[in-house]
This record gives C-alpha cells, sequence and structure tokens, in this order.
C-alpha cells in the first residue's frame, strides 16, 4: 500500500460513483481517512467495505449537496469527527440536456447548484481547515468548461463556472500555503449520463461514437481520472496551482465534425 496520505483526510463529494468513487479508492490505497459524500445511504454503506479493503478508513456522510445547508453540515461534520480536511475532492455533478431556447430557469439553478454553487460553498467553507492543514482543492471539471457543446448548455456554464471558480480560489488562496486546481475529461463510462435521462440505447450509442470525437480512439475510465486527481493532491504537485488539465483523450483539441 502506497501510504502517502496516511493519516491525511480526503473529502470526496459524488463518492459512491464513477470518478468520485474511483478518487475515493484511490486515496484510500495510500491510508486517507475519505469523508465520503453521497445521497444514496446504501451506496454508501458499500464503499465504506471497499475503502476498508483498499486501506483506507472513511467516514459516510449522507447528504443532498444542492442544499447550501447539507454543505455546510458535511465539512463540519468532518471537521468535528476527523480532525480537519487535507485534501477536498469536489466531483459531485450533474448533467442534462437543453439548448438556449428550451432550458429553463429551474433546470439552469438546478445545474448550477449541485455543479457550482455546492463546489464553492464547500470550498469557502472548508478554507479554515485547509490554511490549517496546508491542504489543497482538486475541482472534477469537465472538457466543456474549455469548449462548447451544443445541447448541453447550462452543462457547459457551469463547467466554465468552475474553472474560473478554481482559478480565484487559487489566486487568493496561494500566500496562505492552499492549491486549488480542475481536472477537465472528455467522456468518461460513469452512471452520469443514464442519471441526466439516457436510456441505455442511447448511451451506448453515445460511447460508440465518442469513439470517433476522441483522438485518441476511445472513452475514459474513472480511474484514469482518479489518478490525476491523486497526483495533484500529492507532495509530486506541490508548485501547481490555478491548473485545469486536460485528461480527454485529446478531444478539447478538436473542432466539430
Amino acid at each position: 500500500m502506497d501510504e502517502e496520505f496516511e493519516d491525511k483526510v480526503v473529502l470526496v463529494t459524488g463518492a459512491t460513483s464513477g470518478i468520485g468513487r474511483a478518487c475515493a479508492l484511490r486515496f484510500a490505497g495510500a491510508g486517507a481517512l475519505i469523508a465520503a459524500i453521497g445521497r444514496n445511504e446504501q451506496a454508501l454503506a458499500n464503499l465504506s467495505q471497499e475503502v476498508e479493503e483498499a486501506g483506507g478508513k472513511s467516514l459516510l456522510l449522507q447528504a443532498d449537496l444542492s442544499l447550501a445547508q447539507e454543505a455546510k453540515r458535511v465539512v463540519e461534520q468532518t471537521i468535528e469527527h476527523a480532525g480537519g480536511i487535507d485534501v477536498l475532492v469536489n466531483a459531485a455533478g450533474h448533467i442534462a440536456t437543453g439548448t438556449i431556447e428550451d432550458t429553463s430557469l429551474d433546470a439552469l439553478d438546478a445545474m448550477l447548484n449541485i455543479n457550482l454553487r455546492a463546489v464553492f460553498y464547500l470550498t469557502q467553507k472548508a478554507v479554515p481547515s485547509l490554511i490549517e492543514r496546508r491542504g489543497n482543492v482538486i475541482n472534477v471539471s469537465s472538457v466543456t468548461g474549455l469548449r462548447a457543446f451544443p445541447g448541453v448548455l447550462a452543462y457547459c456554464v457551469s463547467k466554465a463556472g468552475v474553472d474560473q471558480l478554481t482559478r480565484c480560489a487559487a489566486l487568493e488562496l496561494a500566500a496562505k500555503g492552499v492549491r486549488v486546481n480542475a481536472v477537465n475529461p472528455g467522456v468518461v463510462v460513469t452512471e452520469i449520463h443514464r442519471r441526466g435521462g439516457m436510456t441505455d440505447e442511447q448511451y451506448d450509442s453515445f460511447l460508440d461514437r465518442s469513439k470517433q470525437t476522441h483522438p485518441l480512439g476511445r472513452v475514459g475510465q474513472s480511474k484514469e481520472i482518479a489518478e490525476l486527481v491523486f497526483f495533484l493532491a500529492s507532495e509530486r504537485a506541490s508548485w501547481i496551482t490555478g491548473a485545469s488539465y486536460s485528461i480527454d483523450g485529446g478531444r478539447a483539441q478538436t473542432c466539430a465534425r
């Protein structure tokens, strides 16, 4: 077991599936205590067992992070039970289709609440502990934060906001010893698109099409994103802050086709 994060506290949102789950298990393998945030109680219980098998410990916190009081609570409970926060991984996310013509204000608000507002508020509430422990933040953004894609306007806007939040927070916290970075994945095999309304048939077709739109000829896996998140949180990245790292098989380099 790599024990680089032994006795460190890593708060991971969206920890029960996809990229969040992969991040939780990667840090657990390095000996961390994982403050796992998710909405599904059974999924959290399942994750707890996996975290322990990987070599870590877990603190399970069920919450709906679209609600400000819930975001505040999970930070407070993590600090109360674990003593502080060394790394904050904002991996919880939501996606839905919609254009400038048909995206309702309610749909826009729902997207921004979980993808951007929660990231802002969790970071703000964690900052005092991060300063005390000279910790860092990694935000899971998207290729859509860097490039425009049709039909997912609110999602693109929310992720562009995450990238700018990352840069602003990094600049403001640098003198206090806190680093803030983002990762910008392309299409990764997770549950987010199905939860956003895709049928299994539509999702299979989307993944197949994505092999053509990503220059490396395939989609990504959650473990690949977790490795980059882990690196950015580590001492090996001690001089990196305010960065948005593309990890997308080359997708951000392409033009529409």
